[in-house]
């Protein structure tokens, strides 16, 4: 199905998946991130670690087919929990501490199916090591975390909630992701999620926080994830549609100037266009 946000993209069937992510493959795409889409959502997000759940699935599907292939998985509740929100919700609030089980048992479970990797992007507090915790009792030792350290409250995020439908039923997120003006505290929460195990850490959104993405890395030389958003995706595509701007030179100066403020990885929706190019010369 179609994202009508997002030009190009769609939301895919186990099928579909497998035919998108082999291409990928022969462009050279390394690796893939994963969300899921659930037939049901609930108050405790029982879709999100189910053995047969759709990331479950797909997991599976690709680690059989497309053994090469690194296979990320989002470890968040959202798109499982019938309120929109990435924790456990009481009278209206967001519960830090009981949403960190229900998490942990999402990653265990990804883990489990063959996921490569993990990473958590809910931005409760302490996640990181409640799922260090889990997928080591459980014999994951060699699964590592890529954690969304550093993930703002942004505006940039409207047409992937359109792709997740993941869109808050109540309220918004800013209790628990940060403040756009707040740059300490992300390198804050970079250094609680390194202490706490991370192996990857995560600065999203990444073309207007380039500031944060050379600071983590600064800070800490740890290996550095930048995640090119929706909206920065979108609002290229739409400005090509137009014919105001060349598509494929944004786009590559985008993701150079990501590289250029210290971005060990990229994390992008036209990854398969940019290995096209790349292919191209």
């Amino acid at each position: 199905m179609p994202v009508n946000s997002m030009p190009g993209v769609f939301q895919l069937s186990p099928d579909e998946l497998l035919r998108e992510a082999t291409q990928a493959s022969r462009l050279g795409v390394a690796a893939v991130l994963l969300f899921g889409i659930p037939d049901r959502k609930d108050a405790r997000a029982s879709s999100a670690y189910a053995r047969n759940g759709v990331v479950q699935q797909a997991v599976r599907l690709l680690k059989k087919e497309l053994p090469h292939l690194i296979v990320i998985t989002d470890v968040c509740l959202c798109e499982y929990m019938e309120h929109g929100h990435c924790g456990i919700v009481q009278q209206g609030k967001v519960l830090n501490d009981p949403s960190l089980k229900l998490l942990a048992r999402t990653a265990a479970s990804h883990a489990e199916a063959g996921a490569n990797m993990v990473a958590p992007s809910d931005m409760m507090d302490g996640r990181v090591q409640a799922i260090r915790t889990e997928l080591d009792r459980l014999g994951f030792t060699d699964t590592p975390i890529m954690s969304y350290a550093a993930k703002f409250a942004s505006a940039y995020y409207g047409p992937f909630r359109d792709a997740a439908e993941s869109t808050p039923k109540f309220g918004d997120r800013r209790s628990y992701q940060m403040d756009a003006a707040n740059a300490n505290e992300a390198l804050r929460e970079v250094a609680q999620d390194i202490q706490e195990g991370a192996d990857i850490v995560m600065v999203k959104p990444a073309l207007a926080y380039l500031d944060i993405i050379h600071r983590v890395k600064t800070e800490f030389g740890y290996p550095t994830a930048a995640y090119s958003v929706s909206a920065e995706y979108s609002m290229v595509k739409a400005a090509a549609a137009k014919g105001w701007i060349d598509e494929r030179a944004v786009t590559m100066e985008s993701l150079l100037a990501m590289r250029r403020a210290g971005a060990d990885i990229l994390i992008s929706y036209a990854a398969m266009d940019v290995a096209r190019w790349l292919k191209e010369g």
